[in-house]
């Protein structure tokens, strides 16, 4: 069993990074170096594997003129010796940002990576602007082109050029300097292409009206379209505010989540501490065809750091409970996406099979609720009447009287006939024929739900009728549906929403959507315990079959499923990551209880996945074998666990 205290993070990808956005002595680098080291200790007391700082830090981007001055020249170089040997004890890397004048007589806007006592290298800005408030082309020059050779007496050997990669234990990371990032031909791009896993950018950026906003989505999305973690470091508000005003910004994105950001206008300064995941990082490179089949770019230089991820006994960052149901106001705009989109996917079928009828099994459980809905927003895309939906329940010898009634209710709520069917004598029939002399066994289960697929698909023939399938992707991850039987549909709208979002669409469409009538009915359903109904029920005629009580909680299997598809988790990370985000709610030995059935239901029931009916997908995670997830019927969990 695992705890926090017994975990090193790092040993699971984490790598932990630091920005800074100091108090400023503007114009001396020496006081510079000395605040840098400063923080750059507590920072690495901390855990931080590499502390950036913002452009120009070590003298102020603001000082103009006085950066062709040969004594702040001087100064500079003094300061980075310095810096370099006040923290040589430091298991982590800085990176400051300062002017460097080339042996051509070139003066470029640089960043230093500085670890164990040495210069590890410079990278020059590219992107020079002198536009509006910014004239840098004054005194720099470009470093595009810039590939320099440094002896330097104190500092040693290293280049400053602009394609450099340089180590950070098993990750590793390039820089960008402020304006990079944001011109169409952006540098970070070709980092990210010839492997660095965490790009850096040193700024200094002005606070004006909304630019704040501009500059995170920015971040955000650079992270994302470059399948990396950005690190950014804007200058703050102890800058010259002669005509400009800096605030100080720090922002961390990791493939196009945003992992945190500062407070601005702190006069003291201010840091951001986050933990970036590389191995998450790697994984969705690799799964992405497009950033795998991009051309790579040539002529880069690796840099040894010598710095390796320190250990990390708990992170900064943390995973929701259902990462599937998005938090506060973005769940009714993405409810309404959802519900769009599994609705055009069935009213397209409808014209496709030119069906004049849907067909429904309604049980009065979630995902027959939730197919509903869906059905009468296709309908009404198409023109068509809701009476073109056919509802048939299906009570049988697991059928409660609170779901049987809920069918009716729903019924009624939509003004729409209800068709029932009993099953008890075709199943009794059935198996009698079978000369099936046990019980209530899998047998028994296995003949409803085929009993009730088989009536579905005979009736929507006598109408012409599509039948719409139920089934969710909780329940396809772990195969929990009978092959053959609710396992089949002539269009599955639920085949890529989890449980735990089926109740949250639900409770949606009754907040928004429904009348008094209907909205009661649908809390009625929200609030029926999860079953298939296939046993008898108690003899007080409560549901007998409860499937969180024999499968596990549907909000841990949700968990894992994400993690596992888009994140390719191993499954002690999944373990302990549920521990962190569960703690509380359940113990570490019913986590580990309920991962091992997931994995071992998961995988071998993929051959019900393989032969899965179309359906729409809805998010990042599908099961379709036509899309998302194909692997062989034949695997099983310990052939696929990875070590740490």
């Amino acid at each position: 069993m695992s705890t926090d205290e017994e975990t090193d993070f790092s040993d699971f990808g984490y790598v932990r990074l630091a920005a800074v956005s100091p108090r400023l002595a503007l114009g001396d680098a020496h006081a510079n170096a000395r605040i840098h080291a400063r923080l750059a200790r507590t920072l690495a007391d901390a855990g931080a594997s590499l502390v950036l700082f913002p452009e120009l830090s070590l003298t102020g981007y603001s000082c103009e003129d006085l950066f062709m001055q040969r004594e702040l020249q001087e100064s500079v170089e003094a300061a980075i010796a310095r810096l370099a040997s006040d923290t040589a004890e430091l298991s982590c890397a800085l990176v400051a940002g300062a002017p460097w004048l080339l042996a051509d007589g070139r003066l470029v806007n640089c960043a230093f990576v500085i670890a164990r006592g040495e210069v590890r290298g410079g990278v020059p800005k590219q992107a020079i602007p002198s536009s509006a408030e910014f004239y840098e082309q004054r005194w720099f020059a470009s470093g595009e082109d810039v590939d320099a050779r440094i002896t330097h007496p104190v500092l040693g050997r290293f280049s400053i050029a602009p394609r450099q990669i340089f180590s950070l234990g098993p990750t590793a990371f390039a820089i960008e300097v402020c304006e990079d990032l944001w011109i169409a031909d952006a540098p970070g791009n070709r980092h990210a292409l010839a492997g660095a896993e965490i790009i850096l950018n040193l700024s200094a950026s002005p606070e004006l009206v909304a630019k704040c906003s501009y500059r995170r989505d920015l971040v955000r999305m650079a992270s994302a379209s470059r399948i990396c973690g950005l690190l950014y470091a804007s200058s703050g508000p102890t800058e010259s505010s002669k005509d400009l005003v800096f605030g100080g910004h720090l922002i961390a994105a990791e493939n196009g989540l945003m992992l945190g950001e500062s407070e601005r206008f702190m006069l003291e300064g201010t840091h951001l501490m986050v933990d970036f995941d590389w191995q998450a990082l790697r994984h969705d490179r690799a799964r992405n065809a497009t950033f795998a089949g991009a051309r790579r770019p040539h002529g880069y230089a690796h840099i040894d750091t010598d710095i390796h991820a320190q250990p990390l006994a708990d992170i900064h960052r943390s995973y929701a409970r259902t990462p599937f149901v998005p938090d506060g106001d973005d769940l009714g705009e993405r409810a309404e996406e959802i519900l769009s989109i599994q609705a055009t996917g069935l009213a397209r079928r409808i014209m496709a099979a030119n069906s004049k009828r849907l067909v429904l099994g309604v049980s009065g459980g979630l995902d027959s609720t939730l197919a509903l809905l869906v059905c009468l927003r296709a309908l009404d895309m198409n023109e068509r009447p809701h009476t073109d939906l056919v509802l048939i329940s299906m009570p049988g010898p697991g059928t409660s009287a609170r779901t049987q009634d809920s069918v009716a209710l729903i019924a009624g709520a939509l003004a729409l006939d209800l068709i029932e069917i009993p099953i008890h004598a075709a199943v009794s029939a059935h198996l009698e024929n079978l000369g099936h002399e046990q019980d209530e066994d899998l047998v028994f289960e296995n003949a409803q739900a085929r009993e009730r697929t088989q009536i579905l698909f005979d009736y929507a023939g006598k109408v012409d009728g599509l039948v719409v399938g139920t089934g969710d992707l909780s329940e396809l991850a772990l195969g929990w549906c009978t092959f053959n039987a609710d396992h089949m549909a002539s269009y599955a709208v639920n085949a890529s929403v989890p449980k735990t979002l089926v109740k949250h669409l639900i409770q949606y469409y009754a907040e928004r959507h429904a009348d008094a009538a209907l909205k009661d009915v649908l809390q009625r359903v929200i609030s029926t315990p999860i079953s298939p109904e296939l046993t008898s029920p108690k003899e007080d005629g409560s549901v007998g079959q409860l499937t969180e009580e024999i499968i596990g909680p549907y909000e841990l299997h949700d968990f894992f499923l994400f993690h596992l598809m888009r994140s390719g988790f191993s499954e002690q990370k999944t373990r302990i990551l549920a521990e962190r985000s569960f703690a509380g709610a359940y113990a570490p030995e019913e986590i580990a209880r309920w991962l091992a059935l997931f994995r071992q239901r998961f995988f071998s029931q993929q051959y019900k996945r393989t032969t899965l009916p179309p359906g729409p997908k809805v998010g990042s995670v599908s099961l379709s074998p036509r899309g998302d997830w194909r692997m062989p019927d034949e695997v099983r969990p310990r052939a696929t666990e990875t070590s740490t």
